[in-house]
């Protein structure tokens, strides 16, 4: 009888080729930038960054970009020296959200107090 309900038999090679790879066996530099991505979209969703037209995005949400993009600045900020040639371009999406972030605000904050700049240092 071939039932769907059935126990699933014991693991094969072919299904070990397709399972997800065990967190222990991914590199860190791997781990932390994918950190670091999910940070940057899930900023840039909350910035609406994602929609034709920013300022009228129903996803906007600066008190949760904020909080985000501070989250990624305190990653990258810690982990630069491990992330080599990753580092510059994950920087420069953190400064880009940033700077989206001070001309999206109705009253932007003072050069050093924006989301992450504890971090990072000012962004102009």
């Amino acid at each position: 009888m071939n039932d769907a309900s059935a126990a699933p038999g014991p693991a094969t090679s072919d299904d070990l080729d397709d399972s997800p790879r065990e967190l222990g066996d991914i590199p860190s530099v791997e781990v932390i930038s994918r950190a670091a991505v999910m940070l940057m979209s899930a900023s840039a969703e909350r910035l609406g960054l994602a929609d034709p037209d920013p300022h009228t995005s129903p996803r906007r949400d600066l008190d949760e970009a904020r909080r985000l993009i501070t989250a990624l600045a305190g990653l990258v900020t810690a982990s630069v020296e491990y992330l080599g040639p990753h580092a510059a371009p994950i920087r420069d999406g953190l400064q880009s959200l940033q700077k989206a972030f001070r001309e999206y605000s109705a009253f932007p904050d003072e050069p050093g107090q924006g989301p992450g700049e504890k971090f990072t240092g000012p962004v102009y």
